[in-house]
């Protein structure tokens, strides 16, 4: 799936890996394990690239090395050009980890207004974009509650909402959709996507084969530290022994006739292996279900529905289009409405960290097809004469395609 523009126009890449190795040594300084062994790798301008592979290939361990976190035993690594430790490149990155490493005792405004602090993001523009990463991830509602107190899908939409307070040109994402129902897993594939779209480099890590291969440009699939496989995703997963040919619903008789076509061209070689009626993805069914409960407002006590991806992280076209109109008819900051679900805000003398993180007191903004035709399979690939032949007239059937 290919969402951004080709790699011969991107330049040089964000981040590159030359013969990473990363050895964990015990107390006496002998070899424990090889995480990494000899990676190369390069992720492009505006690209959305994949790193697969299951539990403790190293997945978590590249990135690490990537952020400066951990120093490699052997290889290079740069990121935007400079070593991975330079303060004024990780300016430019944005961090998901596998683990949620959150302050408990802050609420979900309180960490965001932390983390864009530390970014040293102006007041108006931190709050601006707190009031819509927290409408974007779905924990409006859920906005003065301590963090503690979330579940641990909770906790990755606040996670994920702390990667994206800097807008970063490169977004690291270990692990996102771990502890997420299918609504948050889908908001976060389209979140990514939307990223892509908007020209923002993506580096996602996950052994959650399905997760990756909706969204992702490039891959690389690891296995003991080593690259098994790498490539974009058409070239990996194509299947060239068998060709589908899809139409609308056949009868019995046509589908007969369509095996004598193909055993008479193949010369009894190739036939019709089977034919099945396509059926739509689990994921589809779920939200479906859902959208429908929500359509007759149905209570729930769980994470309410996602409002738009944040404004600031949209393409730079409808950015502008909004800034325009804010600045034409700003809206009024409306303090938000608390029901029985909705916990009131802490008082001072209970929140005294939260008053030392608030540069002026200021109230928030409210949180505001058929089914498809069955494939028709066959065993290896079917010449072109074949479907031209089936494109004829039922009176012409002699004819050469």
């Amino acid at each position: 799936m290919n969402h951004t523009q080709p790699s011969t126009s991107r330049g040089k890449p964000v981040v590159a890996c030359q013969g990473l190795t990363k050895v964990f040594k015990d107390f006496w300084m002998r070899s424990r394990a090889r995480a990494v062994d000899d990676l190369t790798l390069q992720i492009n301008q505006h690209e959305i690239f994949g790193l697969l592979g299951p539990n403790g290939s190293g997945k978590s361990t590249t990135i690490k090395m990537i952020l400066g976190l951990l120093r490699p035993t052997s290889g290079r690594v740069s990121v935007f050009g400079k070593l991975p430790t330079d303060v004024q490149t990780k300016r430019r990155i944005g961090f998901l980890p596998e683990e949620s490493y959150l302050y408990p005792f802050l609420n979900a405004r309180e960490t965001l207004d932390y983390y864009g602090k530390l970014f040293e993001i102006d007041r108006k523009t931190r709050l601006k974009r707190i009031d819509e990463l927290l409408d974007m991830v779905g924990l409006a509602a859920a906005q003065y509650r301590p963090v503690h107190e979330y579940s641990k899908g909770m906790q990755r939409r606040i996670g994920l909402a702390q990667a994206l307070i800097n807008d970063p040109e490169l977004l690291i994402l270990d692990e996102p959709t771990t502890g997420l129902d299918p609504i948050g897993t889908r908001q976060v594939k389209d979140l990514i996507i939307e990223m892509g779209k908007r020209g923002k480099t993506v580096l996602l890590s996950s052994h959650l084969l399905a997760d990756v291969e909706d969204v992702v440009d490039r891959m690389v699939i690891l296995y003991g530290g080593k690259t098994r496989a790498e490539g974009d995703v058409d070239s990996l997963l194509q299947k060239r022994s068998r060709t589908t040919i899809e139409t609308d619903v056949l009868d019995e008789g046509t589908i007969a006739e369509i095996d004598r076509v193909i055993r008479e061209r193949s010369g009894g070689e190739r036939e019709i292996i089977h034919v099945t009626h396509p059926r739509q993805k689990l994921e589809e069914l779920f939200l479906g279900i859902v959208e429908r409960a929500r359509e007759e407002r149905i209570e729930t006590s769980g994470v309410t529905h996602a409002g738009d991806t944040a404004s600031f992280l949209k393409a730079e076209g409808d950015d502008l289009i909004s800034q325009l109109i804010t600045t034409a008819d700003p809206e009024p900051v409306i303090a938000p409405e608390l029901d029985d679900s909705t916990p009131a805000e802490p008082d001072e003398s209970e929140d005294v960290l939260g008053s030392l993180l608030s540069d002026e007191d200021e109230p928030p903004k409210p949180a505001s097809e058929p089914a498809a035709p069955p494939p028709v399979v066959v065993d290896e690939e079917v010449d072109d004469s074949v479907i031209g032949s089936l494109l004829d007239s039922d009176d012409d059937q002699d004819r050469s395609p």
